[in-house]
């Protein structure tokens, strides 16, 4: 009798136990965590926002690096405190998005990517989010794309003495890539001795000794080269100089239009190179880059003019952080 009172009070221990752990822990996750007038922030609010924008969990972010985490912390809060004050903006001024309006967002967004309904579902699935609410994340970026509009964006003008003024400082920035149109003649090297190496290196000065003669490159690659465009007299198309490498750069440093390189020694062969043509820098009109000027300098203002404004907000709003 007394060993089965002892398993009773063993039983109801545990279950005291457990059931306090979890009242703790749900206490701890609904912890307010920042007061935005009438609103709350709670913890658990602020470690799913640090997940849902890193793809780590706090403790994760914690154990890796204290102040990683706590830095994150403070900008992750310092958003939701933002979103908060928005989102009262939003409901004060009663903008309103259609159902239709996130539905057409969203397939503009899967057209846009190339993704089937389904294909997107199981996206949203991996990053444990649901469709129901993917459509409440479209509708919120919606009407604070909204608010930021009415608040922000319809009251910016860029005027065009200050997009000439910004072309005029950044003409280095408008200059066109020098491009190269190349032709080759590579030799493959067959053999793995020097004898075979220097063999191969007297076929190439060879070639180059009869391309200086004045043979015809196009008629050599066709009979000699065993690399790219062969069939087609050795071209090799345009590039930009920024995308050869440095050994190919150096060889062609100083060769005019029409000249040829000394041969080159690669891993797996000979090369000599032609200089078909040489396309060099140029300034880009300015009726030719204005407009993506003027996309610059209207981010830079919205960037600007929303600080500005989302710090205007703040200051005329209740807020305290309860860290």
């Amino acid at each position: 009798m007394n060993g089965l009172k002892s398993i009773c009070a063993l039983i109801f221990s545990v279950i005291i136990v457990v059931s306090f752990s979890q009242y703790v822990s749900a206490e701890t996750s609904n912890r307010v965590v920042a007061i935005v007038n009438n609103d709350v922030i709670t913890l658990y609010e602020l470690n799913k926002k640090m997940e849902e924008m890193t793809g780590l969990t706090p403790n994760e972010i914690s154990s890796k690096d204290k102040k990683s985490y706590l830095d994150t912390r403070q900008k992750v809060l310092e958003l939701l405190i933002d979103e908060k004050i928005t989102q009262e903006k939003i409901q004060e001024m009663r903008i309103q998005v259609s159902s239709d309006q996130v539905d057409n967002t969203i397939e503009n967004i899967k057209k846009t990517n190339h993704v089937t309904h389904e294909e997107l579902v199981a996206g949203l699935k991996r990053q444990g989010i649901t469709y129901e609410k993917y459509r409440d994340i479209i509708k919120k970026d919606l009407e604070r794309n909204r608010l930021i509009h009415y608040e922000v964006k319809s009251k910016i003008i860029i005027r065009e003495k200050r997009i000439l003024q910004y072309y005029q400082r950044h003409k280095e920035e408008y200059c066109t890539e020098a491009k190269v149109h190349l032709a080759g003649i590579f030799l493959n090297n067959k053999s793995d001795n020097e004898k075979g190496l220097r063999e191969l290196s007297k076929k190439g000065e060879d070639i180059l000794t009869r391309l200086r003669k004045g043979e015809d490159f196009g008629k050599l690659a066709r009979e000699f080269s065993e690399g790219p465009g062969a069939d087609e007299g050795g071209d090799l198309g345009r590039f930009e100089t920024d995308q050869l490498d440095p050994v190919l750069r150096k060889a062609l440093k100083g060769i005019p239009e029409g000249g040829v390189s000394s041969p080159i020694i690669r891993g797996n062969g000979i090369q000599i190179i032609k200089l078909v043509n040489r396309e060099v820098y140029r300034v880009r009109p300015f009726e030719e880059v204005r407009d993506a000027i003027n996309e610059i300098l209207y981010k830079e203002e919205v960037e600007k003019r929303y600080t500005a404004w989302i710090k205007n907000l703040r200051e005329n709003t209740y807020t305290k952080i309860l860290f």
